[in-house]
């Protein structure tokens, strides 16, 4: 018996193997080479053998010829536009290094061609454009990636495993997540990632948006969807020189029936974050890194939890991408395009908060 066990399990292996051997990889096209998280993607496709780049849209020349040389690209890889690109190639999904407000455009141009599409953070400029990126991609039969770097942090997935599957804090009472750095001029970004960060209308704001959505998305994941009761915010200006037309300071209170979550945004912490803390009826949890994940229960001490880095689809974004063109996988939780229409909703309501000076009611709850 146990022979036969282990003679299924071999013939198992081997069909996987083979079943993968004979997938073909996903055709990607890169569309934009203004945002520098690009610089990320480049060298780990050159790795991969799930996803072949069969292209890439940039009609910036200079961007082109620093990108080339850098990464040392073939010049038949670039294409002036989306339209040139497909009658050449066949493109089954779109990695988008646009502007913020280009992601309508790309979306609308590659939903009717059936094209799925994975964007940075966040989804759009503004809810007007995310609605229509939905409506775009419902009618067009494609699915919508949103790319955070924290969704694939041990440490974001293991605290919702604990929150939300395990249950282990009570329900959740506030969660505090602070994001960003010394600022875009101070570290240094490209020059064609500044031309359209710095700017109100192509970013849709400055740190607020730039940094804002990772909390919001953080908080709409761990509260099961829900949209907040209201939203508050207040922005500043700590670099008025550097940052003449967007906020470079944004702090955003999002309440909930009961529950609370603190967004601290800013383009002047003294070195670079992303870490968050979340306290629930029970405990809480700290977060003080991409690894890192302590609980604490009750007055009791501090105890580290097991971070296992994360596998199969939810390992990155590439193979999350793989899963969706080539698993039919539907895209849940920080991804999500449901997810991202509330954060766009919050991000608009704080932007026009920090505008009033008022407190923004949305008057929603579902779904959990």
């Amino acid at each position: 018996m146990k022979k036969t066990l282990v003679t299924a399990f071999l013939l198992m292996a081997i069909a996987c193997a083979r079943s993968q051997e004979s997938t073909p990889p996903v055709r990607l096209a890169i569309v934009g080479l203004v945002h520098d998280h690009v610089w990320g993607m480049l060298p780990q496709l050159a790795k991969r053998q799930d996803v072949r780049l069969v292209g890439i849209v940039e009609p910036n020349q200079e961007a082109v010829a620093h990108y080339a040389e850098r990464f040392h690209l073939d010049r038949a890889l670039f294409f002036p536009s989306i339209e040139a690109l497909v009658a050449k190639e066949k493109v089954e999904a779109v990695a988008t290094f646009t502007s913020t407000f280009d992601h309508r455009r790309v979306v609308e141009a590659c939903a009717p061609l059936g094209i799925d599409v994975m964007m940075e953070k966040p989804l759009a400029v503004s809810l007007e454009d995310a609605r229509a990126i939905s409506a775009a991609a419902a009618k067009g039969g494609i699915q919508v990636i949103v790319n955070y770097e924290t969704t694939w942090y041990p440490s974001n997935q293991g605290a919702y495993d604990v929150v939300r599957v395990q249950h282990s804090i009570g329900d959740v009472r506030k969660i505090v997540v602070c994001d960003g750095h010394q600022g875009p001029v101070a570290i240094g970004v490209s020059p064609f990632f500044a031309s359209w960060l710095l700017d109100p209308v192509l970013n849709g704001g400055g740190a607020l948006t730039d940094f804002g959505c990772y909390g919001a998305d953080l908080a709409t994941w761990l509260m099961g969807g829900r949209r907040p009761v209201s939203v508050f915010a207040v922005t500043q200006h700590f670099q008025p020189g550097a940052y003449p037309k967007v906020d470079d300071e944004a702090t955003i209170v999002l309440t909930y029936p009961r529950a609370q979550a603190i967004i601290q945004a800013s383009w002047n912490w003294p070195h670079g974050r992303k870490d968050m803390d979340i306290f629930g009826e029970k405990g809480s949890l700290r977060l003080p890194d991409r690894d890192s994940l302590l609980m604490r229960t009750g007055d009791g001490p501090e105890t580290r939890l097991a971070t296992p880095a994360p596998s199969g689809p939810n390992a990155d974004p590439l193979s999350y991408l793989v899963a969706v063109v080539r698993g039919g996988m539907r895209p849940l939780g920080p991804s999500s395009l449901e997810v991202n229409m509330v954060v766009t909703e919050i991000l608009d309501a704080a932007r026009e908060s920090a505008r009033t000076g008022r407190r923004i009611d949305l008057g929603g709850e579902p779904p959990q």
